[in-house]
């Protein structure tokens, strides 16, 4: 190996610094811009690329170089209407990248796995002193009520959300070492825990078991994940419910059975003829419900044989209300419910396993994203999701 005196000098550096405990140097510091760039929500419908001198890092800080982030439907929600009243802000959650810099106090990741200059990582949730969340409680509490990266309002740092070029992760926050995923797995990360979540809430019921069968109604992301998460746990017997024949066929694709086109019935008592039919003639012992629709919600009880389970995940904003009838529905048939919001620290955890699993018995996972834009597109990316093109819309940086 040909080391000369500069290499040398900056090894030496490098010692130095690390044993006088001051903030570490990238291993590219040189390469790390003066300025970064973020896609600035300034008002419905509108992303700006707003330019930001680069902050300094603190001595819990890490600076991440931005390589992807996926478009959750929450992004289009406040892309379209600012629910959450934050404009303007730096949107995106389902981010990942690499580590450039980190303060000198920063060792390990939230699971105590070494993490440096290099490492690629994901976020979770910024957490507010809640001693109720905890990453080795698996069910005391979801992170609903925690912050997170993309949904925070603006500030003097502005790397605030994962549609940038860098971001800032300061303490407090959940950070994991995903080194061994690659870039795909890492973007689909985040959804994914949303279904490993929901299934260890519908495993709590008793009901849901290896030999079940499972109804999974509306084949988005979502409704597709959670086919994807039932596969690697070796159920089989899973029909998939949806009115789009493209959907239903990548439903087959992750693991179902059958499927079942809502559009082919007229009424939900055909509807639910067609889906007993496609069990052999037998009710759902479990279903899974993950659309937003109020009118599906009321319909999913109707394919559920009496003493089944079901789980109630697609309505993350108030999508409004479902009717139901109470007897028919729900008592007279003992229908055992869930309900299953976000995740737990352990369910984030537990994801990453989950996806190397379905990549080795050969799911398409990464076939999930099927648009891709750069981040100056972001707008176009935006307008993609809220017409339904595609499943998951991700932004890629080069």
């Amino acid at each position: 190996m040909d080391i000369n005196s500069q290499n040398i000098e900056e090894i030496v550096k490098q010692v130095l610094q690390n044993m006088q405990g001051t903030t570490s140097a990238p291993a590219s510091s040189k390469d790390i811009p003066d300025t970064a760039h973020v896609a600035m929500l300034t008002e419905l419908e509108k992303f700006e690329i707003k330019e930001y001198p680069m902050p300094a890092i603190g001595d819990d800080d890490i600076l991440v170089k931005v390589e992807g982030c996926g478009v959750c439907g929450t992004d289009a929600h406040e892309f379209k209407r600012d629910p959450f009243v934050l404009i303007p802000v730096a949107l995106g959650h389902e981010g990942t990248g690499e580590v450039v810099k980190v303060g000198k106090n920063v060792k390990v990741d939230s699971a105590g796995k070494p993490l440096g200059v290099g490492d690629k990582v994901v976020t979770c949730m910024i957490f507010k002193d809640n001693p109720d969340i905890t990453m080795f409680d698996l069910n005391k509490q979801n992170v609903g009520g925690a912050d997170v990266y993309g949904l925070l309002p603006d500030d003097d740092v502005h790397l605030n959300g994962w549609f940038a070029d860098y971001l800032v992760v300061r303490k407090g926050s959940t950070i994991f070492n995903v080194s061994d995923l690659d870039l795909d797995s890492r973007i689909l990360i985040e959804p994914c825990a949303v279904l490993i979540h929901a299934v260890e809430r519908a495993k709590t019921t008793g009901i849901l078991r290896f030999n079940s069968r499972v109804a999974v109604q509306g084949c988005g992301p979502i409704g597709l994940i959670c086919i994807a998460v039932l596969r690697t746990m070796g159920i089989e017997n899973i029909v998939a419910i949806d009115g789009e024949d493209k959907r239903l066929e990548f439903a087959k694709k992750m693991g179902a059975d059958k499927v079942v086109n809502f559009k082919n019935y007229k009424g939900i008592e055909a509807l639910a003829d067609g889906v007993k039919e496609a069990f052999g003639g037998y009710e759902a012992d479990f279903a899974f419900q993950c659309t937003g629709s109020p009118v599906a919600h009321s319909n999913i009880y109707k394919f559920i044989r009496s003493g089944g389970g079901l789980c109630e995940l697609g309505f993350f904003i108030n999508g409004g209300d479902a009717t139901i009838n109470p007897h028919f529905d729900l008592c007279a048939k003992e229908i055992t419910l869930v309900g299953s919001w976000v995740y737990t620290l352990r369910d984030y955890a537990t994801t990453f396993d989950f996806l190397k699993r379905a990549k080795a018995i050969g799911l398409p996972m990464s076939d999930l994203i099927t648009h891709r834009y750069p981040l100056e597109e972001i707008n176009e990316a935006l307008k993609t999701n809220l017409a339904m093109q595609g499943l998951k819309i991700a932004i890629i940086n080069k």
